[in-house]
């Protein structure tokens, strides 16, 4: 995986110890089902080979995204059951907002780093935060004006995801972060009842991304099917995908971003629906797409070396077992994608 090229700009990558990835690395998408903060930080460490913070929802209902979006904002309360009351007439964009990771709402982030820096790990770190259009339409729906719920919302999520790098930084030194900005919303931003027009939509997620962007990867990460040229006009260096066939309408688009560098993080294995209990048809699926990328004119091996591997959305609706056999999937799929027979195929068309 290499540095991402915008227009004659090449920026540095933030750590060599990405590009030191394997093809086909897996990574998780944040939540898990653990109600243990701790047990859940060594899961997360020893499952993924970029070790991903999770959020624990099932241990509270405070670690909801919105909720941790949300903390510190001048006119929100947070209850101690993760409830969120808004004041719209006490909302100001121009108040900072203060992180404070000793909250209920991020003991999850704040065990993974305890548990990380005792074991002295040196790996890569990824880790999630939900984005501002997804803030700013729960504060519409509370009932803010439109334009303080957009400027609160961005400066929100700017302001947390800003102290949650440098948290990071500081328990583990050195250690290369991959940051995925979580837009759930972000299928419906096309439509013409959303209310946010897509290009302010587009804005707000480069903002909240390019906050990180000198010490981090960046991406965007939708857990719904959606247009990729919506995503990639924010501007990502790492790209969250679903693995389906509407993927091949956007090859051509797919292959650019590949080509200046990007990444893509294939949702290869499905969360919705019944969990298979190998990864044959994960694996099926994931290649098969890649094939017909690759007839539509994607470079072969880019496809393959510029990947990583995720389940499809969290894993915090789920049990701790299921959670267990889907990350065994992707291991698995992630092995069949760097083996011989796999780069031969891709290489031949196959």
């Amino acid at each position: 995986m290499i540095g991402m090229q915008r227009g004659s700009e090449v920026r540095v990558p933030a750590s060599v110890l990405l590009d030191a990835l394997p093809a086909a690395a897996t990574m998780g998408i944040g939540s898990l089902p653990h109600r243990n903060a701790r047990q859940a930080a060594e899961f997360a460490l020893d499952a993924f080979d970029v070790a991903t913070i999770p959020n624990l929802p099932k241990r509270s209902p405070a670690e909801s995204p919105v909720a941790q979006a949300l903390v510190g904002v001048t006119g929100v309360t947070l209850g101690q059951y993760g409830t969120v009351a808004v004041d719209p007439g006490q909302l100001d964009p121009d108040r900072p907002v203060a992180t404070d990771i000793d909250r209920d709402q991020f003991v999850g982030f704040r065990t993974f780093l305890e548990v990380a820096a005792e074991r002295r790990h040196t790996g890569p770190v990824a880790w999630h935060f939900t984005g501002p259009i997804s803030v700013i339409v729960a504060l519409l729906r509370a009932g803010a004006d439109p334009a303080v719920a957009y400027e609160v919302g961005v400066t929100a999520v700017r302001g947390h995801v800003r102290a949650l790098a440098a948290a990071v930084a500081a328990a583990l030194p050195g250690t290369a972060q991959i940051v995925m900005i979580d837009e759930p919303l972000a299928g419906a931003a096309m439509s013409r009842e959303f209310p946010i027009s897509p290009d302010r939509c587009i804005d707000a997620v480069s903002s909240a991304m390019a906050v990180v962007e000198p010490i981090a990867r960046v991406g965007v990460h939708c857990c719904d099917e959606i247009d990729a040229t919506f995503l990639l006009d924010a501007g990502p260096d790492v790209l969250s995908l679903k693995v389906t066939p509407g993927v091949l309408d956007h090859a051509g688009y797919v292959d650019r971003f590949l080509e200046r560098g990007g990444t893509i993080a294939w949702g290869a294995v499905a969360t919705g629906g019944p969990i298979g209990v190998t990864a044959n048809r994960s694996w099926h699926q994931l290649s098969s797409l890649w094939h017909d990328l690759a007839r539509r004119g994607c470079a072969p091996r880019r496809l393959r070396d510029q990947s990583l591997l995720t389940p499809e959305c969290g894993l915090g609706a789920h049990g701790v077992s299921v959670a267990e056999r889907i990350c065994h999937s992707l291991r698995d799929i992630g092995r069949a994608a760097r083996s011989d027979s796999t780069t031969a195929k891709l290489l031949l068309g196959g």
